[in-house]
């Protein structure tokens, strides 16, 4: 048969044969009504050893069948002739080479158009037909019995086969599969992806493995599945391509644990992260803010930190039933959302909020409140005012978790979250979560908030310690600043004064309590005290430190550094004694900028060391610059680099004296260093 006359498929197209038979091997032999072999294919030659010549016109029996059967054969020959019943069996055939082989045998009758008989004999190796047997055996019984879901699709993605663990899995019988589409039996899953895959399978032959899908089948239609997919493309022993084979695996407790054990891996580095970046300093909106930043986007798309206003002013608060909160907003963060951070409280802001809001719910009981699914009615009890209410409804706000913030027994405030990108709902790992980055603030929070507490008492002393401004003072222009340490630090020490005198003079004073927060402003209030006393009893500058220095002594082993300089504007002069102080600058007009040589002396408290006054001239028109060592020093420069800078920035003896400090505080005074400044700057007059 040439080309022209292959057999085509119903499409038009040819069909390509099936290499099914060339598995098998089947050998074709004819006889005559007398037993002659009278046709003789291939497969016969490479089956039984002979070749066409030397079969043809033999008997076949003869050939064929060793002697001890003949009569048998001879006898199922003439049954199938005379009968024209077929007839199939296993019977041992003699080869050419004298050996014996077990051969498969399908015998039947055949009647050409002259009325002649001969019989067609198919005949395959018995042990290859066993084997192919148990190929299709085994193949079926594990196709039937897999608790894995198979399927063959064909060439059109359309079901062709499918066992009845898919069946099961789908929820579908295997017989409604057959002949329909993926989309078609399963319109719940992702089937788009699933029929590009197959397509590329199918064109490339590379397979798809162990892909993971989700979706809903009528086998369970309430409920998400998780599905391990993987695709192969089937081809005979010609090449030709048949379709494809998918493997279906249900890994949903799988997949649920995985995501529960990545769950659990997020809640852990969340917490760990919090402990790092939460609490950083004791500054009170700093911590806060801290905990809106782990918060968001972790947790939350929308994060405020909020606290009673009354356990920021270091009073403990109880909300009755009837009661509104009176909240202080700390912090607030949001991913991208404009409309929720203008529906959320300014931080700084106090606000209201009525009792029956959901904030004043977590904050009165000391629990948390979860709306998982958040509606219209939710909105006006979560937002501070109608106009907020819209705002968030905008904002789309769908979820919102409320936990309060308690440590020590005392509920602090609460951490508000609301969810409008994450489309996930707010659940129990979610709450679990909450409440332990609650707890971990709360307790930073707390101690920021007694910090401020102390740190604003220690200020409030030292500031009613120090004076408002310098006295007007005879021969002298004096400007000053005070500067406190930054939030994260303690209130220090550091005090001037200007102090008039007798006679036209003038006390200048500059010191430094070493330590911080209470403790060192009030040793500062009763040094300055004891300063302002013996200065009016116009002592010398080295005894009256030397007075200091007993005092100091008897205060708790208190140190401290000090200078203490007398003007005289008559004697054009100031008497100077140093209590291991840095040393004051002195800037002259038509002389570079220095620092007084003085004898420095030993800090006041250390005792039994005398100090020296030291005299050095100071015209009109000349600066002293007293000064305490928050000014210059740095952990990264040594202080000399420092000095020098300070001297070069006394650059202009002209420069009005606030604007000098003010020069001096903001180019000097570096980040890095977290203590108080005093700054003390003196310029002598002419005397009317």
């Amino acid at each position: 048969m040439n080309a022209a006359e292959a057999p085509v498929a119903q499409g038009g197209g040819p069909v390509r044969p099936s290499g099914l038979l060339d598995v098998l091997g089947v050998a074709s032999v004819v006889l005559d009504a007398e037993g002659r072999i009278v046709l003789w294919s291939p497969q016969a030659e490479e089956l039984f050893g002979y070749s066409a010549q030397e079969a043809l016109g033999e008997y076949a029996a003869r050939l064929m069948v060793h002697e001890q059967h003949i009569q048998l054969v001879g006898k199922l020959f003439a049954d199938v002739m005379r009968t024209g019943q077929s007839w199939a069996g296993a019977f041992p055939v003699r080869i050419k080479d004298g050996g014996t082989r077990l051969v498969e045998f399908r015998n039947m009758r055949l009647l050409d158009d002259q009325g002649d008989v001969y019989a067609l004999g198919l005949a395959a190796d018995r042990s290859t037909v066993r084997r192919l047997e148990q190929d299709v055996a085994l193949s079926e019984r594990i196709v039937n019995q897999s608790p894995i879901g198979l399927a063959v699709l064909d060439t059109e993605l359309r079901y062709v086969s499918v066992n009845p663990a898919l069946a099961k899995i789908n929820g579908v019988p295997a017989a409604d599969h057959v002949g329909r589409t993926v989309p078609e039996v399963l319109p719940l899953v992702d089937a788009g992806t699933l029929e590009g895959a197959a397509r590329r399978v199918l064109e490339t032959g590379e397979p798809f493995v162990d892909r993971t899908t989700v979706g809903r089948t009528p086998a369970d239609p309430d409920e998400d599945r998780t599905w391990s997919v993987s695709l192969y493309r089937l081809e005979d022993a010609m090449g030709t391509v048949l379709g494809v084979a998918a493997s279906i695996v249900d890994i949903t407790e799988q997949h649920r644990a995985g995501v529960e054990a990545e769950t659990a891996r997020r809640r852990l580095a969340v917490i760990a992260d919090a402990s790092a970046r939460i609490g950083t300093t004791l500054e009170l909106d700093r911590t806060a803010r801290e905990l809106a930043d782990v918060a968001v986007p972790e947790l939350a798309d929308v994060a405020a930190v909020d606290l009673l206003d009354a356990v920021v002013e270091g009073r403990r608060s109880t909300l009755g039933p009837s009661e509104p909160a009176v909240i202080r907003a700390l912090a607030v963060r949001a991913e991208d959302g404009e409309d929720a951070l203008q529906a959320a409280d300014p931080p700084g802001q106090l606000v209201r909020y009525a009792p029956d809001r959901l904030i004043t719910e977590c904050v009165r009981t000391g629990r948390p409140v979860v709306v998982p699914q958040v509606k219209d009615e939710h909105l006006p009890r979560i937002a501070r005012s109608p106009e907020s209410a819209v705002l968030l409804g905008r904002a789309g706000v769908h979820s919102y978790l409320a936990v309060p913030l308690i440590a020590r027994g005392e509920v602090l405030g609460a951490l508000d979250l609301k969810r409008t990108r994450n489309p996930a709902p707010f659940g129990e790992d979610d709450l679990l979560l909450a409440r332990e980055l609650a707890a971990r603030a709360a307790v930073q929070i707390d101690n920021a908030r007694w910090y401020q507490n102390a740190r604003n008492t220690a200020l409030t002393l030292q500031r009613s310690l120090l004076p408002g401004h310098p006295p007007v003072t005879t021969g002298l222009e004096v400007a000053s600043r005070y500067q406190p340490a930054g939030a994260t630090t303690e209130v220090g020490g550091d005090w001037f004064d200007v102090i008039p005198l007798e006679g036209g003079r003038t006390a200048l004073v500059v010191g430094d309590v070493m330590g911080s927060g209470i403790n060192a402003a009030a040793t500062m209030g009763r040094l300055r005290t004891a300063t302002t006393t013996l200065a009016s009893l116009g002592l010398d500058p080295a005894v009256l430190l030397e007075h200091l220095d007993k005092i100091a002594s008897g205060l708790d082993h208190s140190i401290a550094t000090c200078v203490y300089a007398v003007h005289d504007p008559r004697l054009r002069q100031c008497r100077i004694a140093n209590a291991g102080h840095l040393p004051p600058a002195r800037v002259r007009v038509g002389h570079p900028p220095e620092l007084l040589d003085l004898p420095t002396g030993v800090p006041l408290g250390v005792g039994g060391v005398p100090f020296s006054t030291t005299t050095v001239d100071f015209a009109p028109g000349d600066e002293l610059v007293f000064y305490t060592d928050g000014l210059v020093e740095t952990r990264s420069h040594s202080l000399d680099e420092r000095l020098d800078f300070l001297l070069s920035l006394l650059d202009d003896p002209a420069r009005p004296l606030e604007e000098a400090c003010d020069l001096l505080l903001r180019t000097l005074h570096h980040p890095d260093n977290h203590d108080d400044v005093a700054l003390l700057m003196a310029r002598a007059q002419e005397l009317p």
